[in-house]
């Protein structure tokens, strides 16, 4: 009840004895009113006393169940005069102290949160119970070949066409795997929860491993590579020395004509095989590209001549298609010659025993070099392991071909991708960095 309403009726009370001065007094009419103005009076005593112990306390009370209803943590209220209440009042004002402290720490922990996911290397996306994207980070936009959150959002990772979400699509709650794509990329995918309101919130984070990787896979082969070369050529080398001055005896002799043809296979068997150990490690002396602004266009067709040879002889039909823009890259030439020599080498073998297609295009946009083959395609669990250390497919394969390929394009900051298609079409796809960037 408010004070207004209580001094409302205060004033009726006091009111109503003074309308018997109306009428003449009597005795009994006078000693009628002093009883009515005591117990009046009385009345109202009590009325005030309920209202300061009872009344107002409940009604302070009150307001600040509408102060935390409407979470105003800022307002206090104020002490009544009377012990109990003011207890209450006091408790109350303590506890809207910390709610406004812990609101504030909360928002700033909040803040600094939303900051660190937003900067952080590492992709981020939250999903909700139906495991559709509610937010992503600017690392995992960039990861998962877009630019825009609003792609993403409201989207399973099936949906997605990016060959890292549909790999994230196949991991199970919680838990973390490693992900080696085709274009040599490998990612560290962490499909995990965190409680809130007491419901677990499903998140997935992405590590990009290839930078640690690759420095690891390098290390290890070269060392191997090394060790092997040294010790195969330096055996070869004695060995076919002593080869050679035999054989040379036994012609200055004329005879044993079989043991000198045998002492001759013994020998270029000794030299094909110092060739093999020095493929091996020519992927490990690759050197540093001496970058220049050259036309890709002009590039491609300084190796026109050979690839068409190539394949005239496999009987392989051979198409360029060259932007007409003017495609200025920076490279080192000669490694370029050699990777794109590479490249057409395995799509032509990839037809062997067929006849074929390969294109050869470039794009102004990026710039961009695409060598597609119809030749017999890539198993999707091949994909992963194209671009791994001594890995072939082919029979006779050393396994170091893409290797190569890699490290030459990793030297020139170009991110690539070689896999098949739906449509039949196998291909390598190379963008390279505007020319005033590298």
């Amino acid at each position: 009840m408010k004070l207004k309403y209580l001094f409302g009726i205060l004033t009726i009370f006091l009111l109503l004895p003074w309308s018997l001065v109306v009428i003449p007094l009597s005795v009994e009419r006078t000693t009628l009113f002093y009883l009515s103005e005591i117990i009046i009076i009385g009345t109202l005593v009590f009325i005030l006393y309920f209202y300061r112990k009872v009344i107002r306390p409940l009604d302070t009370i009150a307001n600040g169940m509408d102060l935390l209803n409407e979470q105003d943590f800022s307002s206090r209220l104020k002490k009544v005069g009377q012990k109990e209440a003011d207890r209450v009042v006091e408790v109350f004002n303590r506890m809207m102290v910390q709610l406004k402290e812990e609101r504030l720490r909360l928002r700033e922990q909040n803040h600094l949160l939303d900051l660190l996911i937003e900067v952080s290397p590492m992709g981020v996306v939250m999903l909700d119970f139906n495991h559709r994207i509610t937010m992503a980070n600017r690392a995992a936009l960039r990861l998962l070949n877009t630019e825009n959150e609003e792609e993403l959002k409201g989207k399973l990772f099936e949906e997605i066409s990016s060959p890292l979400a549909g790999q994230i699509a196949l991991l199970p709650t919680e838990e973390t795997r490693t992900v080696r794509l085709s274009d040599a990329k490998v990612y560290r995918c962490s499909h995990l929860s965190f409680i809130d309101r007491g419901f677990a919130h499903p998140f997935i984070l992405i590590e990009s491993l290839t930078s640690e990787v690759v420095k690891a896979e390098k290390k290890a082969y070269e060392k191997v590579i090394r060790m092997i070369a040294h010790e195969v050529n330096n055996t070869v080398a004695g060995v076919t020395s002593t080869l050679d001055t035999v054989k040379g005896i036994l012609e200055a002799d004329g005879k044993s004509a079989d043991l000198c043809e045998v002492m001759s296979v013994c020998i270029e068997r000794n030299l094909r095989m110092s060739r093999f150990i020095t493929n091996f490690a020519d992927v490990v002396k690759i050197p540093e590209p001496n970058l220049t602004d050259i036309n890709l266009n002009d590039a491609v067709n300084g190796c026109r001549v050979f690839m068409e040879t190539l394949c005239r002889e496999k009987q392989i039909q051979l198409k360029v298609e060259l932007d007409p823009s003017e495609l200025q890259v920076s490279m080192d030439r000669g490694l370029f010659e050699q990777v794109l020599v590479n490249i057409i080498k395995n799509s032509a073998e990839s037809m062997e025993g067929t006849t074929g297609t390969i294109t050869i295009q470039t794009s102004a946009e990026n710039p961009m070099l695409v060598i597609a083959d119809t030749g017999k395609g890539i198993p999707q669990e091949v994909e992963s392991k194209l671009f791994t250390p001594f890995f072939s497919t082919k029979p006779n394969g050393q396994g170091i071909g893409l290797l190569l390929i890699r490290d030459i394009l990793d030297k020139h900051r170009c991110t690539f991708s070689l896999r098949s298609y739906p449509d039949g079409w196998t291909r390598f796809k190379i963008s390279f960095p505007a020319a005033a960037q590298v």
